[in-house]
């Protein structure tokens, strides 16, 4: 039986009747490590349990969240057409999914609602499936420590107790997890947010928190 060569990335998870002749231009950048995620078999992908996602985030690996291989090549996709369009994915957020006028927030962080606004991750990681990955978007900062990726005290006591009253009076406390990405892992560098994510919640719940937003990857093919 003759050795087969292994498929170039760019053409792994995509039906042979639809391969490009060539590597496409939004997939011609990528580094090693999207390579090497872009040219797994989905197949072969294991999505994270909520044990694991919720051990990730208590030793704050959050590199360790990937997307699945052709949600992350479909991702890489859709923003290199939105830099295009938007001239960038920042200008996409604030126009088109937080829609806000001003980023200048009212008071102080947490103070006032008009401040934050809950959306689904529009590319959520791989995870199991009945874990709902929403972003907490915000007008003021959430201050770092020093040269550091981890978040100030006063920050931190903020962002729980937030949880705490948005999230956990609404679904069981050990479902509810949070973390904010470390700055080398953002794609979205000049608008604060931090990441929660629920498992198994009311999906009314869910719909009133984020006014019946459907993420991204649900609207695009």
């Amino acid at each position: 039986m003759p050795h087969e060569e292994p498929l170039p990335f760019w053409l792994v998870n995509v039906p042979r009747d639809q391969w490009p002749k060539e590597c496409p231009e939004f997939l011609k950048e990528c580094g090693e490590k999207d390579r090497s995620i872009i040219g797994t078999p989905d197949a072969e992908y294991k999505r994270l349990s909520w044990d694991e996602v919720t051990e990730i985030t208590r030793i704050n690996r959050v590199d360790k969240f990937h997307r699945v291989p052709s949600d992350l090549r479909r991702y890489r996709q859709y923003t290199h057409r939105l830099i295009k369009e938007y001239g960038s994915i920042m200008n996409f957020i604030v126009n088109e999914r937080l829609q806000w006028k001003t980023m200048a927030p009212k008071g102080r962080p947490f103070e006032f609602e008009e401040d934050i606004k809950v959306l689904y991750n529009d590319w959520p990681y791989g995870v199991d499936e009945k874990i709902i990955h929403l972003v907490i978007w915000t007008k003021f900062d959430l201050e770092e420590a020093p040269n550091s990726d981890d978040l100030t005290p006063e920050a931190r006591k903020g962002i729980e107790d937030y949880i705490q009253q948005t999230f956990c009076s609404k679904a069981q406390p050990d479902h509810v997890i949070w973390f904010k990405n470390w700055r080398s892992l953002k794609s979205v560098h000049a608008v604060e947010h931090f990441h929660v994510m629920l498992y198994d919640p009311d999906p009314e719940f869910v719909k009133t928190i984020t006014h019946g937003d459907v993420p991204m990857a649900s609207r695009v093919s």
